[in-house]
C-alpha cells in the first residue's frame, strides 16, 4: 500500500490491515489519535507529568486488543474508552500507594483561607490604586483584556479600533502599568 493510502484509509480499513498484520497501518491509527488522547491525560493529570506512560499504555492496550474492536462503535470512540479505563486503573494504583491516612483525608478546600482572602482583597486595591493613575483609556484596555477577559479581537470590535492599534495600546498600557508597580505607585 502507498503512503497516500494509508492517509487517506478509514480507521476500519487500517485496523483491518492492521488485524492483518501490517504494521504501517497501526501506526497511522496511532498517529490520528496520539494527540487527543495526550490532551487527554494532560487535562486530567494537571500537567504532563505521566501523560506520556499512559499514552504508551493505553496504545499498548488497543494493540493487543485490536482484535475485540467492533465496529459498532467509531474507532476514537473505541480508543478513547480503553485511554479513559487506563486513567481510572492508574488513579486507583495511585490511591493505593498513599499510606491509609492519606487516602481519605479530604481534598484540600478551593476557597480561600481568610490569610489568601485578605492578601487578595489587599492586591487587588492595591491594582485598583494603579489603575486610577493610567490615563482613562489605558485604563479601559486593561480593564477589558484582563478583568474581563477579552480577547484582543472583541476589543478590537468594541471599541472599533484596527487590531493592531489595540494590540500596541495594549502593549504600552501594560508596560506603564509595570513601570508603577515597580515603583511603587509614586
Amino acid at each position: 500500500m502507498e503512503i497516500a493510502d494509508y492517509i487517506v484509509a478509514e480507521d476500519r480499513e487500517l485496523v483491518r490491515l492492521a488485524l492483518a498484520g501490517d504494521d504501517v497501518a497501526f501506526e497511522y491509527l496511532f498517529d490520528r489519535y496520539r494527540e487527543a488522547i495526550l490532551r487527554l491525560f494532560v487535562q486530567r493529570l494537571g500537567g504532563t507529568d505521566g501523560a506520556d506512560d499512559l499514552l504508551q499504555e493505553t496504545f499498548i492496550k488497543v494493540y493487543i486488543n485490536l482484535h475485540r474492536y467492533r465496529p459498532d462503535y467509531t474507532f476514537g470512540q473505541w480508543v478513547y474508552t480503553i485511554a479513559r479505563n487506563t486513567f481510572i486503573d492508574f488513579v486507583r494504583k495511585r490511591q493505593e500507594e498513599l499510606p491509609i491516612d492519606e487516602r481519605f483525608a479530604s481534598p484540600p478546600s478551593p476557597s480561600p483561607t481568610p490569610e489568601e482572602s485578605f492578601i487578595n482583597r489587599q492586591q487587588r486595591t492595591q491594582l485598583e490604586h494603579y489603575l486610577e493613575q493610567l490615563s482613562p483609556r489605558y485604563r479601559q484596555l486593561i480593564r477589558m483584556r484582563f478583568f474581563d477577559e477579552y480577547s484582543y479581537e472583541e476589543i478590537a470590535t468594541k471599541l472599533g479600533l484596527p487590531l493592531g492599534t489595540v494590540k500596541t495600546q495594549i502593549h504600552r498600557a501594560r508596560e506603564q502599568m509595570c513601570r508603577l508597580i515597580t515603583r511603587g505607585g509614586e
